[in-house]
């Protein structure tokens, strides 16, 4: 039996408002979904109750296909807290998805030396404590999304 001190700490997990909340439930039917401001013709993410750009408030929500680039990326040799230290070095990246707006992910199955600005992803999930948290990993990697 593992004492309390061996036992990993859990990675966080997302705590859904009400703005939030339709993004959260899409990931667990791993749907990547963003807002759209038919008004001015603009997508946002993360969600919000208005548009960002000319305060709209008739947002509609539309999935996205899952792939992007990376605009840009670190990666990180200290882990923030026990819970991320098996992973280290990981790779944190920017990523532009292919319908206009931009994502903060985690990049999995490639060597952080791999890892390139430009480099086409797609999107997948790891579940977290039942809550499926969107990550990326490289296009090529797998023949179907």
């Amino acid at each position: 039996m593992e004492s309390e001190s061996c036992q990993r700490e859990p990675k966080p997990i997302p705590r859904p408002n009400a703005d939030t909340r339709l993004f959260w439930e899409a990931c667990n039917r791993e749907e990547l979904v963003y807002q759209y401001c038919p008004a001015c013709n603009r997508v946002q993410f993360y969600p919000r109750a208005c548009c960002t750009q000319c305060g709209g408030s008739s947002l509609e929500w539309r999935k996205s296909a899952g792939l992007g680039s990376i605009y840009t990326f670190t990666i990180n040799f200290r882990a923030p807290s026990p819970a991320f230290a098996p992973e280290v070095p990981y790779v944190i990246a920017l990523v532009d998805l292919d319908e206009g707006f931009r994502l903060m992910l985690n990049v999995l199955d490639c060597h952080s030396e791999m890892v390139r600005i430009g480099q086409r992803v797609r999107i997948v999930y790891e579940v977290r404590d039942g809550q499926k948290i969107p990550q990326a990993v490289p296009a090529e990697s797998h023949l179907s999304p």
